[in-house]
């Protein structure tokens, strides 16, 4: 009898923009025992978990659950459940995945409106607020942490306009919930959502969101209920006949809504191991405290771009609107960027990422996001990719990079003396 054999992946360090490395803690409350989904104790874990988002999130809203699925099954689990046909939506582009979100809303049947930005850079905040002005949008959705590219957008301002404009704000903030502030209250969002697998150090499987009472009016104006759940003797007509439904089953909120309050109406069979896994992950964040996490962060960030340029390399984009979690690194001229990311990964078992689109070829993005944050990572990759670097015959100053990074954390460890 021919037996299979068992699989075990090989240890890594990833460095990318996601996923990242996902901490043991979590990996081990994935392994408890299943619970069925209406199990009080089960269902009291939902409540917790809900709770947990909203500090996470930082906001009061009612609404903060998870998508099952991965990052873009919240994006689409919002857009598809805010978007009417024919609503206007204004989609501010300045990376890959603004034209995601222009993908999603076309397909919900939005009359799209974008502008755009060249890659490396972001928006004026003014510039969106006098698009804004001027397209008079129902939805304006727009990228918090744009990895392909590395930069993050300012919104306090943007949220404040639509507010005054009456345009519902949904907000991508998968590279950037537990990794860079996101004040969903302050900032005045409407919808967010977050990603389990950059920032959280949470397997992909499920997305974080969060929506107001702005956000959830127009939800509960296309609610319709499933027809195997309609109570005895109800119409039997289709409420799906509305030009106003939401064209989802799956990633219908309305419904959602239902399964997640005391209701505990059934939609689907929840992702019990992976609601394990996303609250550990939460707990950890909220217990490392946000603005400790958030330091953190800023300091792994601040060595490696240290021993970065100590090398010779110079970053992609305008370093005023860096993304903390993500550093773009520019290949040189000459270099064969997958030569190096293949010897990094072969001789070290340190992953990092390429790029596309425009950029393909140009950059390398170098993740230090959640888990995957930390000293002991930075100074690997950097006598890592040094030591591929020279074996590429890069000349660089030999041992520059790792000196620059140890003098950053000795400046932070006098600090904190």
């Amino acid at each position: 009898m021919n037996r299979i054999a068992e699989w075990a992946p090989t240890p890594r360090t990833i460095l990318t923009p996601g996923p990242v490395e996902v901490d043991p803690r979590v990996l081990r409350a994935m392994s408890y025992p299943i619970l069925g989904q209406f199990d009080p104790e089960f269902t009291a874990l939902m409540n917790d978990t809900m709770d947990m988002l909203r500090q996470l999130f930082r906001t009061a809203n009612r609404w903060a659950y998870p998508i099952d699925g991965t990052s873009r099954s919240g994006l689409e689990a919002v857009l598809v459940s805010l978007i009417e046909p024919g609503d206007k939506v204004l989609v501010p582009i300045f990376g890959r995945f603004g034209h995601l979100l222009h993908e999603i809303a076309e397909r919900c049947g939005a009359e799209v409106v974008t502008i755009g930005k060249e890659w490396g850079s972001v928006f004026d905040p003014e510039e969106v607020i006098e698009a804004i002005r001027k397209e008079k949008p129902a939805i304006v959705a727009i990228v918090h942490g744009e990895t392909s590219t590395g930069r993050v957008q300012p919104l306090a301002d943007i949220g404040r306009a639509c507010r005054e404009l009456d345009a519902l704000l949904v907000v991508d903030a998968v590279a950037t919930i537990g990794g860079v502030p996101v004040e969903t209250d302050d900032w005045h969002l409407d919808a967010v959502i977050g990603g389990n697998q950059k920032c959280l150090s949470v397997p992909a499987g499920n997305a974080p969101i969060t929506y107001n009472e702005r956000a959830e009016r127009k939800i509960a104006k296309r609610k319709s209920v499933e027809k195997g759940l309609r109570v005895l003797g109800a119409s039997g007509g289709s409420e799906l006949e509305r030009s106003s439904a939401i064209r989802s089953n799956y990633f219908d909120l309305a419904m959602l809504q239902d399964y997640w309050s005391p209701l505990r109406l059934n939609h689907h069979t929840e992702m019990t191991s992976m609601l394990y896994g996303l609250r550990e992950g939460v707990r950890l964040v909220l217990n490392e405290g946000l603005e400790a996490r958030f330091a953190r962060h800023r300091l792994q960030e601040k060595a490696l771009v240290a021993g970065v340029e100590a090398m010779g390399l110079s970053l992609y984009g305008d370093p005023s609107c860096k993304l903390p979690v993500v550093t773009c690194v520019e290949i040189p001229d000459g270099l064969d960027g997958e030569s190096v990311r293949s010897m990094l990964l072969d001789l070290f078992g340190v992953e990092i990422a390429s790029s596309f689109g425009p950029l393909k070829g140009r950059i390398w993005r170098i993740g230090t996001m959640g888990y995957s944050a930390s000293r002991r990572n930075v100074l690997h990759f950097l006598g890592a990719f040094e030591a591929v670097l020279l074996r590429h015959g890069f000349h660089l100053p030999a041992g520059s990079a790792l000196q620059a990074a140890l003098d950053v954390y000795a400046e932070q460890t006098e600090l904190l003396s």
